[in-house]
């Protein structure tokens, strides 16, 4: 049997690797990245455009048909979530708010991943939590990553950012799957 169910979830585990692969690679010289842009850029605007930018690509890469009205509106409230999330995170400065977009992008990949390998006909129980427990680990490795790095610490919150933005996206995919199965079921029935 093979490892993947399809091209679509390899390109997706792939997707996956390659995005942590440039986090990971990234945490030794994050805070001079950071002190740069700050320095050239409003850095909080731009990780917004960022944090919006994200969602957008996610939602284009997961949605598998044209979307209604009702996932448009869904759609809308979500991102408005995100931005005052990212706005009301004042404990945070602006680099640890990129844990809100990264992990994010992170948790959508695992998780449409998995739902692709279920509807492939493979075994995945609960692939909403199953999602979320695999990223929640992926956050947890890359503060753990962190912590070897000399210029760098392990941080509990960071771990709590990854957590919660994890958690925001895959719950907004489910909301979202939902909302279509609702509207789906409504128009077929007489």
């Amino acid at each position: 049997m093979p490892l993947f169910s399809s091209a679509r979830e390899r390109r997706l585990w792939t997707a996956l690797l390659i995005v942590l692969g440039a986090i990971y690679a990234t945490l030794g010289t994050a805070p001079d990245i950071a002190a740069l842009l700050r320095e050239r850029v409003d850095l909080t605007a731009m990780m917004v455009f960022l944090s919006l930018v994200a969602l957008v690509v996610i939602s284009m890469l997961f949605v598998r048909r044209g979307p209604g009205r009702a996932e448009i509106a869904l759609a809308v409230g979500i991102v408005i979530v995100y931005v005052m999330a990212w706005l009301r995170i004042g404990v945070a400065s602006p680099e640890e708010r990129t844990h809100l977009f990264e992990y994010s992008l992170v948790a959508a990949l695992v998780h449409e991943a998995l739902l692709e390998r279920r509807d492939n006909g493979r075994r995945v129980p609960a692939p909403a939590i199953l999602a979320l427990v695999i990223s929640l680990f992926l956050g947890w490795l890359d503060e753990g990553i962190q912590s070897l790095l000399p210029n760098r610490v392990y941080d509990l919150m960071d771990v709590v950012f990854n957590a919660l933005a994890a958690t925001m996206i895959i719950g907004s995919r489910w909301l979202l799957a939902f909302v279509r199965h609702k509207v789906s079921a409504r128009r077929s029935s007489p």
